[in-house]
């Protein structure tokens, strides 16, 4: 097993699998790391939905087009989930507000699926796995992605993770210095200088990467992903969900 250093510093995003299945012992540490989430409340206001069936797999490769999902050994989706109060609250008699309904809510339930996912990236990195998260899975077809995992009323997915045996390590993404990420006492807004540096870091790197290399920078990419997510439309989603968020 890694140790913490080296599962948190070397870990890298794996698109490319071995066809070697994750053992049980390997799942069940995952789950149980999955398990001790730390979550708002106490309230493990998320669930997860293991995914080793291969045709479960392809379908959800299929609407996503995330290679990954077909051919990694397990793809775990890591979901809000409010339902399960609600049904404590009707099995007690106990009125339930709408917490769920509301942006803090919201808030704490997509919290608590991260936190439960981060768990499952150390757990498995720790085993030397590969794991690969995607957030399109939350966005490229909610309809369809819940009504294949069978999600009820107030569960909605957050976000997706590959796990698999790596047929690859890719290099390391430049992150952004710690004087952009590590504020001491307070916010300091003068951020210009260091991030037109990360910027022509990032420019540098796609074009001098293993495989396929880009021209991408990284200001203007993720502003082109901004724009491009602008159209997603959440809200319908959630409200397709029974969540309908009013304040």
């Amino acid at each position: 097993m890694k140790s913490v250093k080296d599962t948190i510093l070397d870990r890298v995003s794996c698109r490319r699998y071995e066809r070697e299945q994750l053992t049980p012992e390997q799942v069940e540490f995952i789950c149980q790391a999955i398990a001790n989430t730390p979550t708002s409340y106490n309230g493990q206001q998320f669930s997860v939905i293991d995914v080793d069936d291969q045709k479960l797999k392809e379908q959800l490769y299929a609407l996503t087009g995330q290679k990954q999902i077909k051919t990694c050994s397990h793809f775990f989706v890591f979901c809000l989930d409010y339902y399960k109060i609600c049904e404590g609250a009707k099995a007690k008699g106990i009125e339930m507000p709408a917490f769920y309904n509301t942006l803090d809510g919201y808030t704490v339930g997509a919290v608590d699926a991260a936190l439960a996912m981060m768990n499952a990236i150390t757990a498995a990195e720790s085993l030397g796995l590969g794991t690969c998260p995607i957030g399109y899975a939350r966005t490229v077809n909610p309809k369809a992605i819940s009504e294949l995992l069978g999600l009820p009323d107030r569960v909605i997915v957050i976000c997706g993770l590959a796990v698999g045996v790596p047929r690859e390590h890719n290099d390391h993404k430049p992150k952004q210095p710690l004087s952009l990420l590590i504020h001491r006492n307070g916010y300091n807004p003068d951020v210009a200088t260091d991030l037109l540096g990360y910027d022509l870091e990032v420019q540098r790197y796609n074009a001098t990467r293993s495989g396929a290399t880009t021209d991408n920078d990284w200001i203007g990419h993720m502003i082109g992903y901004y724009r491009e997510a602008m159209e997603y439309n959440l809200i319908e989603a959630f409200r397709l969900r029974g969540i309908y968020i009013y304040k």
